[in-house]
């Protein structure tokens, strides 16, 4: 089964810990088998595919992979979390967005132009899931990514955007999310701010990306229930209001784990 990160909202992207630790690896904070094993997460396996000099159908493991990369001219990761009609963090062509749509999610290299695409396969009975990923690397255009915010941006609008959220869900029956919704959402709220990101990240790119979290776990608890919103038109003007703040907290993690190489780049 192919599970795309819409699947689970209270998880981090596989984007965003191969962007995040590879971009802690790339500027020499961390061993590559401790960035690797990051990336891994829970996962069972993570292979890469399409690299350039690649055999077709040669598959390589991850530390193997990120060095490659370095090696290629790689200086850091960029996010990308695209959804339909707002192509976030993308450069083309449109071969490459139009994978990144299908999986919600990419990766783009800085110093050279190339990008990833996860192949997620989930396999395993409920409550005991596990995943291999298959990310195909292809050559993408060399140019500014769509629609990115700065870290001081996405933080401001984060602000506005969480005030927004928490108002809504108040009036809304949350109970009618259902206890698998609530339960996970507690879940998430208990785990903090331990296993945000990786070492060398700013604070502020922690705290923007432990709100952009909160507020797409809220948004999910309200696109769950119909809550007070009882007629078409009170549903409608309730989306209205979830798909600007759904778009603003995604802006916000893409922001958050690009800090690293931005900041990088800008010093």
């Amino acid at each position: 089964m192919l599970a795309t990160p819409a699947d689970n909202p209270y998880e981090e992207p596989r984007s965003g810990r191969l962007t995040a630790w590879g971009n802690a690896l790339l500027a020499g904070l961390v061993p590559p088998d401790n960035a690797a094993a990051a990336v891994l997460g829970d996962d069972e396996v993570h292979r890469v595919t399409g690299l350039p000099g690649d055999e077709p159908g040669e598959q390589h493991g991850l530390t193997w992979a990120l060095g490659r990369l370095r090696v290629l001219g790689v200086q850091g990761l960029r996010l990308a979390l695209p959804s339909a009609g707002h192509p976030l963090g993308l450069t083309g062509p449109a071969a490459f967005n139009e994978r990144a749509m299908g999986a919600g999610e990419a990766v783009l290299a800085v110093g050279a132009p190339l990008g990833l695409v996860p192949e997620v396969e989930v396999f395993g009975p409920a409550g005991d899931r596990s995943a291999t990923v298959l990310w195909r690397c292809s050559t993408v255009n060399d140019g500014p990514p769509a629609d990115v915010p700065s870290l001081y941006e996405a933080e401001r609008e984060l602000a506005d955007g969480l005030r927004e959220a928490t108002r809504l869900l108040t009036r809304l029956d949350v109970a009618g999310a259902g206890p698998e919704a609530l339960q996970a959402l507690d879940a998430y709220r208990r785990r903090g701010h331990a296993e945000l990101l990786a070492p060398g990240y700013p604070a502020r790119a922690v705290r923007v990306l432990e709100s952009a979290r909160q507020v797409s776990a809220l948004l999910t608890i309200a696109a769950g229930s119909h809550g007070a919103a009882v007629s078409a038109s009170e549903m409608a003007a309730r989306q209205s209001v979830l798909d600007p703040l759904r778009r603003t907290a995604r802006r916000a993690q893409v922001a958050a784990y690009n800090a690293l190489v931005d900041e990088r780049q800008d010093s």
